[in-house]
């Protein structure tokens, strides 16, 4: 069976872009290090039971030649968790570009007579995990703006930019209400600034006294009406804990509210994810254009988008991949990795899906020198348990994509060790503080149950940049203190 051409396009220019990214052919694998000062530290920090007892692989590479300067296992195929998303990032970059913008529409179906749509009114969705209500809102003033004050007919929630299977069949079921296992949707919708789609925040506080329930709300207030909750979450004591918890189990509808918040305790709030994240967004939007005045008399419904004869009347677009990358990979955001993935599979001419999707991502690997043999992808975000990679494919990966256009992009997106603005250090903001690797160390962590990972650049004292990765599972004691101790040695050693 042959590729599809849009494979083959990609593999092309795959190949091209990487022999003008290397001044040189990949390092064998054997390569020499330069540095045996270097090679014996680092063994001695991989010496450490903690790396001893599990399954561990390890590479640090010479940042200006590729050149492997010391190794551990670094072929082992191991779950790389939230690794994975460095192969969905430079994968995205490349493919899509920097410059790729989700994009919204309002749709609209019928004729439009003294201020009324006699038809119905869709809200296409091209697969934006960053959609906002406040985006919602410029969108019913436009339509408002259109002159329309009426639509006769329906609502319609179309999500078919992307395949109707929302939930990966390969992650854990425990994890479905999780605000980090969202459903992936064409049409979807983010209730903060760290666009967590998918989600719905639960506001809580405690009631009037003792053992009366609750006072419960939600951001955004219009989910309300989409929501199904069972609340049965009550008032505490003063002085006892907080026990609030939110639940709603895989293939249900319905959000569980139970546990007690005691009297004096502060408002407090958690996310948690959505059966129908294409019907929660038309739900606010809905509200939204209610007060723009505009009214809708038919139900809000979920459809496709009918070919023929319609017209965009509104449409809103995210920000840029390039300042996307920032809180996909500083808060590791799994909903945009999916978002990215299926967005690549786009380009084959189908519904977006994870099976599209990650033969770009395969591809892409593959030519900028990763070896294959022991790779394994499921999904983009590194939440699937059945993802393998190599230390070596990561840092091969690292280091040729240095050379790309949109590098400055992508490295400064990478969470900074020891950095504690949110936004800067990320996932790293409270490891390596106060060391020569803090402020120093860029690198994308990986965090799964019995799996820590940890890739990407650190420069030495004397300047010279390392790009390393280990990857990590075990079943006793997390090893990792010992990434942190890796990277600090790198960071500390002057030749």
């Amino acid at each position: 069976m042959s590729a599809p051409r849009s494979l083959v396009r990609l593999a092309v220019g795959v190949i091209t872009a990487v022999s003008v990214m290397t001044t040189a052919a990949a390092p064998p694998a054997n390569a020499s290090p330069d540095d045996p000062g270097l090679r014996t530290k680092i063994r001695s920090v991989l010496r450490d039971t903690r790396v001893a007892q599990g399954r561990t692989g390890a590479i640090v590479l010479d940042a200006s030649d590729g050149r492997e300067l010391v190794k551990r296992h670094a072929g082992w195929g191991i779950i790389p968790a939230s690794n994975t998303k460095i192969a969905t990032a430079v994968t995205a970059m490349h493919t899509l570009g920097p410059g790729y913008r989700f994009k919204t529409e309002v749709i609209r179906r019928g004729r439009v007579s003294s201020g009324t749509l006699s038809g119905n009114l869709y809200l296409k969705g091209y697969g934006d995990p960053t959609l906002r209500r406040s985006d919602l809102k410029k969108l019913a003033g436009r339509v408002h703006d259109a002159g329309i004050r009426t639509v006769t007919g329906a609502l319609v929630a179309d999500s078919s930019f992307f395949d109707n299977v929302g939930y990966n069949r390969t992650w854990n079921t425990s994890y479905a209400d999780d605000y980090y296992a969202a459903k992936v949707s064409g049409l979807t919708l983010a209730p903060d600034a760290d666009y967590d789609a998918g989600t719905v925040r639960i506001n809580y506080a405690p009631g009037s006294a003792a053992g009366k329930p609750a006072r419960i709300s939600f951001t955004p207030k219009a989910a309300r009406s989409y929501l199904r909750v069972s609340n049965k979450a009550t008032t505490g004591k003063r002085g006892t804990r907080v026990t609030f918890a939110a639940s709603r189990t895989y293939g249900s509808a319905t959000i569980k509210l139970r546990g007690k918040v005691p009297r004096g305790r502060s408002t407090g709030h958690t996310l948690i994810t959505v059966a129908r994240p294409d019907l929660y967004a038309a739900t606010v939007f809905r509200a939204e254009l209610t007060r723009a005045g505009v009214a809708v008399r038919g139900t809000t419904k979920a459809r496709a988008t009918p070919a023929g004869h319609r017209t965009v009347i509104a449409r809103d677009t995210s920000m840029t991949l390039s300042k996307l990358l920032v809180p996909f990979l500083k808060l590791s955001n799994n909903t945009h990795a999916e978002a990215l993935t299926k967005a690549m599979g786009t380009l084959q001419g189908r519904p977006g899906n994870w099976a599209d999707g990650l033969s770009y991502t395969r591809a892409y690997l593959k030519h900028l020198g990763a070896p294959m043999k022991h790779v394994r992808l499921h999904d983009g975000s590194g939440l699937s348990r059945g993802n393998r990679l190599t230390a070596r494919g990561l840092a091969r990966v690292l280091y040729r994509v240095q050379r790309a256009p949109w590098f400055d992009a992508f490295y400064a997106a990478l969470p900074v060790a020891g950095n504690t603005k949110r936004m800067v250090g990320g996932t790293l903001r409270h490891r390596m503080n106060g060391t020569r690797a803090a402020d120093n160390a860029r690198a994308k962590t990986g965090t799964l149950t019995g799996v820590t990972a940890l890739s990407g650049y650190v420069r030495g004292r004397d300047g010279r940049r390392y790009v390393f990765s280990m990857l990590s599972n075990y079943s006793g004691t997390s090893p990792r203190p010992v990434e942190d101790e890796f990277v600090r040695t790198l960071a500390a050693r002057r030749r």
